[in-house]
């Protein structure tokens, strides 16, 4: 593996520009194109068509469909008591964290007679997809599916590709995030034909309002295409690849930011890692470590790939770091440094950060209780995480009384007719000359 340091000062603004690119996603025409037709043939087949896909990439021999209740008893069973608990602690801690994100419905009244409302309701019916396949993340369950609970979502889908191909068994520990959560509507599906189900519906399974969930370039591909459709479903938000960018000091323990930069890169081969710094010695020895750490990983191929896009910036100074930083905008931020809340301030743009050198991105990937459905790509810039209001709907309500038009109504009409719409000030005007009719009547009968 070759590393190359690049000198952030020694380079103009179109180099620095092109040192922070993202590696190319690879959305070509054709990527496109199967996704839509993958699409296309779950629309109008249906069924058939989703067995003909999990057939093809799942090499899967019968029913993908639902995974019935008595096998998921038994998945359950054969986890170790020690998994179940270290999944329950997770689930507690991203159960307490969003838990405190309830939304609360506002009423107000904005002038005498003149009332406003925002009121919060949980969607209806949502998909969660949840990667399976070599690395299975039952993580990702307790991600979408606590939020998703603490709403009350009336039906609560879950799909996932099989953690043993040829086999068709979902992971155990899927399986079991996904009780805790409240869920047992389970399908042993996978890509972009799992978000064509569960946007448009099949003859097994039912149509949801909005998909959560990350995915490979296909499902991303897929879901951005249904979002686009009236017909479909909206997504939770736009994805690329999965990114963390590491802001380190001399003080940073090389050790410790080479474990964080390939807990990324491990993730795929598409990943990327940046590493931003004002100490040469402390890059050069980060460099040391990841080819050590590396060589022991099981999955060392994958993060190799994901190295080969990865950056080392030397900066002046930590004030310049946290520049490129917020230029760059990670879906993950680590920062271990001699004074960490004095730059913390300055950063501006990540979906996430993790603060200090005891708090790897895997807390948060895991169990502190913070989400890690995050925007990448740059869109952190103005995308948020994943939180409870996603799961949400707001709408407003008003209602005003007849003294409240009297008062409201002529700054109405006037706004109506700067506008040059007649209909929204006559709507306005006939009520105002009925309260004035009504009035006039009254004080008649008063005399």
């Amino acid at each position: 593996m070759l590393f190359q340091i690049s000198n952030w000062q020694l380079l103009d603004k179109t180099a620095q520009q092109a040192l922070l690119e993202r590696p190319l996603q690879q959305e070509s025409d054709s990527l496109k194109q199967i996704a839509r037709d993958i699409i296309r043939a779950v629309r109008s087949e249906g069924d058939a068509a989703l067995l003909r896909f999990s057939r093809e990439f799942d090499k899967l021999p019968g029913n993908p469909l639902r995974l019935a209740d008595e096998l998921q008893q038994s998945l359950i069973a054969s986890l170790s008591d020690e998994l179940k608990t270290a999944i329950e602690v997770a689930y507690r801690n991203i159960r307490t964290f969003h838990a405190a994100q309830l939304p609360q419905n506002i009423r107000i009244e904005t002038q005498p007679g003149v009332v406003c409302e925002l009121n919060y309701s949980a969607l209806d019916q949502v998909g969660l997809y949840v990667p399976g396949g070599s690395a299975p993340l039952p993580s990702t369950v307790l991600m979408l599916g606590v939020p998703a609970q603490l709403a009350g979502c009336r039906r609560v889908v879950l799909v996932t590709p099989p953690g043993q191909p040829e086999a068709g068994d979902i992971a155990a520990e899927i399986v079991y995030a996904a009780s805790l959560c409240g869920i047992t509507e389970i399908y042993t599906l996978g890509g972009a034909q799992a978000i064509a189900a569960l946007a448009y519906g099949t003859e097994t399974i039912g149509k949801v309002d909005k998909i959560f969930g990350p995915g490979n370039r296909f499902v991303t591909e897929a879901k951005q295409q249904v979002s686009q459709d009236a017909r479909g479903a909206a997504i939770d938000m736009p994805a690329g690849p999965s990114e963390v960018l590491v802001i380190a000091d001399e003080s940073a323990n090389p050790v410790f930011v080479a474990a964080d930069l390939l807990s990324q890169a491990e993730h795929g081969p598409d990943s990327q890692v940046v590493l931003v710094s004002p100490s040469e010695a402390l890059l050069v020895n980060t460099i040391s470590e990841l080819k050590r750490q590396t060589a022991l990983l099981p999955r060392a191929e994958i993060a190799k790939k994901a190295l080969a896009n990865s950056r080392l910036i030397l900066t002046p100074d930590l004030d310049t770091a946290a520049q490129v930083s917020n230029q760059y905008a990670p879906e993950h931020l680590i920062i271990q440094t001699a004074d960490d809340n004095a730059l913390l301030g300055k950063l501006t743009n990540a979906a996430s950060i993790f603060v200090g050198p005891y708090t790897p991105e895997s807390a948060g990937d895991y169990a502190s209780g913070t989400n890690h459905v995050l925007p990448t790509y740059g869109y952190s810039r103005n995308h948020s995480s994943l939180s409870l209001a996603d799961f949400y709907r707001r709408y407003t309500v008003q209602t005003l009384t007849a003294n409240g038009m009297r008062d409201l109504g002529p700054t109405i009409v006037k706004l109506a007719k700067a506008e040059g719409l007649d209909a929204h000030a006559n709507a306005v005007s006939f009520r105002l000359a009925e309260l004035e009719l009504s009035a006039k009547i009254s004080e008649e009968n008063r005399s």
